[in-house]
C-alpha cells in the first residue's frame, strides 16, 4: 500500500462539553476505517469558537480518547492556530475572483429575496471596504452533489443557495471555510462525521472547488435514538464517555457496542474484540436508518466482556475503578463476583460484605427474615459449624441437606443466611460468599441475626 492510497481519516470535535456518545461513536469509526485502511487519523480540534472553547474541554475530549483507546497519528492540531493559512487561503479566493467582500445586512438579503424569491439564493454587489465580509461566489446553474459513501449521491441546486459569507469583516473566517483548507491541506482522504453536517457540505465542496484542491470522499452518519425512538439526550441514560467510564464499563465493551450502532456483520457476530473490528469494519456497510442506543444492551454486552476476563485483570479493573490496591484478598472477592456483576460499578456492592460489616437493607430484612428463619438460621448455624473444610465445596456439603430436613425450599434456607451475612437478598452464590467469609465470621453474623430475631 503506497501513500497515494492510504487513507488518511480526521476526527474533530468543537471543544464546547464533553464528548458526547455519538462524538465517541464517529472518534470510534474514523478511527476503525483509519486502521482498517493502514491509515492514519488527525486529531484536530475546532477550537475556533473561542467563548465556547475551552481548555478544560479539550482536555476532557483527550481524556475520553485515552480512555477508548483511540490513539491518533498526528495531533492533536487546533483549528484557531491555523489562522495565518486561513487568511493565506482567503487572499487567494479574493485575488482569484472565486470571493469578493460585500457590505448587504441581514435585511438588504431580505430585501433582495423578496424581489428576486425566498428561493433563490443570494448574489451580493462587491464592494471595495477592509471592513465588508467576505462571500463566495456560487455558481447560478448546476447542482453541487455529495457522493456520499453511506447515502449514495445527494444533490444540491446551487441557484437555492447563498454566496455564503465565509469571513468576516474583521478577517476572521466561519466555519465551513476553515473546515475545508484544514481537510484539504491536511491530506484528509474521507470525512466520516453525522448526517447533521450533512447540509454544510455543499458548501465544503464549493470551498474545495474555488481553491482549486481535491474533494475527499464524505460518510454522514445516521444520528443516535434512544429506545423511544427520539434523538439521544441525558434523560437515555449515560450521555458522556466520562459519564460510561464512572458507570463502570470497560473501553473494550463500548468500542464493541458503539461500532454495531449503525454498523454489522453479515453474520450478526455481537461480540467482537477490537482486533476483529478493524479487520471487518467499513464505512460503506454502515445503515442508513438512525441507530438506537440502549443503556440495558450496553450492561449486557458489558457484561459479557467482563466474565471472560481473566481473573487477574478483572482484579486489576476492578481495583483501578475502586482505586484500592488489586491484592489477593480483592481477587478472592472478584472471583466470587465475576459472573455476576455487568459492570465495575455493580462489584463492590456485591462484595462489600466481605470488606466491612453489613449494612442491613430492612426492606430485605422484613421480606426475608420471618416465618422460619430462625429455624433456617440455626440450623444453618449448626452445619456450618461441624463442616469440614470451609471451602465451597465443603459449605455445599453442609447446607444443601437443610431444605429437604426443614421441609421447605432452598430460598427459605438461603435467603435468611444471605441476607444475615451480607445486609442484602443480592450477593454472589451463597456457597462461595459463605467460604469467601470464613467460618468464624460467617457463624459471628449468622448469630447476630438471630439474636436480632429474638429481640
Amino acid at each position: 500500500m503506497t501513500d497515494e492510497t492510504r487513507p488518511r481519516l480526521r476526527f474533530a470535535p468543537s471543544p464546547t462539553g464533553a464528548l458526547h456518545i455519538g462524538g465517541a461513536r464517529t472518534a470510534l469509526y474514523n478511527w476503525l476505517a483509519a486502521r482498517h485502511g493502514g491509515g492514519e487519523l488527525v486529531l484536530r480540534i475546532e477550537d475556533t469558537d473561542r467563548e465556547r472553547s475551552t481548555e478544560e474541554n479539550v482536555a476532557q475530549i483527550i481524556d475520553a480518547m485515552e480512555w477508548l483507546e483511540l490513539d491518533w497519528d498526528v495531533g492533536p492540531v487546533s483549528q484557531a492556530s491555523r489562522a495565518e493559512r486561513h487568511g493565506e487561503a482567503l487572499r487567494q479566493l479574493l485575488d482569484s475572483g472565486h470571493a469578493y467582500r460585500d457590505s448587504a445586512t441581514a435585511k438588504e438579503v431580505e430585501a433582495w429575496k423578496a424581489v428576486h424569491g425566498a428561493d433563490r439564493g443570494y448574489r451580493g454587489t462587491p464592494v471595495d471596504e477592509e471592513g465588508a465580509a467576505v462571500r463566495l461566489r456560487v455558481p447560478d446553474e448546476g447542482e453541487t452533489v455529495v457522493h456520499d459513501l453511506i447515502r449514495g449521491p445527494v444533490s444540491f441546486p446551487n441557484r437555492s443557495y447563498d454566496d455564503f459569507v465565509i469571513a468576516r469583516g474583521d478577517g476572521s473566517v466561519l466555519y465551513n471555510f476553515a473546515v475545508a483548507v484544514d481537510d484539504a491541506e491536511m491530506g484528509v482522504t474521507e470525512v466520516v462525521r453525522g448526517d447533521d453536517h450533512l447540509s454544510n457540505t455543499p458548501k465544503q465542496l464549493l470551498v474545495l472547488a474555488a481553491l482549486g484542491h481535491e474533494a475527499p470522499r464524505y460518510a454522514h452518519l445516521p444520528l443516535l435514538h434512544g429506545p423511544d425512538g427520539k434523538k439521544l439526550s441525558k434523560r437515555h441514560g449515560a450521555a458522556s464517555v466520562q459519564e460510561l467510564r464512572e458507570a463502570g464499563y470497560l473501553p473494550a465493551a463500548v468500542r464493541n457496542y458503539l461500532a454495531l450502532l449503525g454498523w454489522g456483520t453479515d453474520d450478526d457476530t455481537t461480540l467482537m474484540p477490537t482486533e476483529e473490528l478493524m479487520r471487518r469494519f467499513r464505512v460503506e456497510d454502515v445503515g442508513r436508518a438512525a441507530a438506537i442506543f440502549d443503556e440495558k444492551k450496553l450492561r449486557w454486552l458489558n457484561g459479557r466482556f467482563m466474565r471472560e476476563l481473566p481473573l487477574d485483570e478483572y482484579t486489576a479493573a476492578v481495583a483501578a475503578h475502586l482505586g484500592r490496591e488489586a491484592d489477593a484478598r480483592l481477587s478472592e472477592a472478584c472471583a466470587i463476583a465475576q459472573e455476576k456483576a455487568q459492570t465495575l460499578a455493580e462489584v463492590w456492592p456485591l462484595i462489600r460484605f466481605l470488606f466491612e460489616a453489613p449494612t442491613s437493607d430492612e426492606k430485605a430484612w422484613g421480606k426475608v427474615m420471618k416465618d422460619g428463619a430462625p429455624a433456617a438460621l440455626e440450623a444453618a448455624s449448626a452445619a456450618l459449624a461441624g463442616a469440614g473444610e470451609f471451602d465451597v465445596a465443603g459449605v455445599e456439603e453442609a447446607l444443601a441437606p437443610l431444605p429437604e430436613r426443614l421441609g421447605v425450599k432452598p430460598g427459605r434456607v438461603y435467603q435468611p443466611i444471605r441476607v444475615a451475612i451480607t445486609g442484602s437478598s443480592v450477593s454472589p452464590g451463597i456457597f462461595e460468599s459463605l467460604a469467601a467469609l470464613g467460618r468464624e465470621e460467617s457463624l459471628a453474623r449468622i448469630d447476630a441475626a438471630l439474636a436480632r430475631l429474638r429481640s
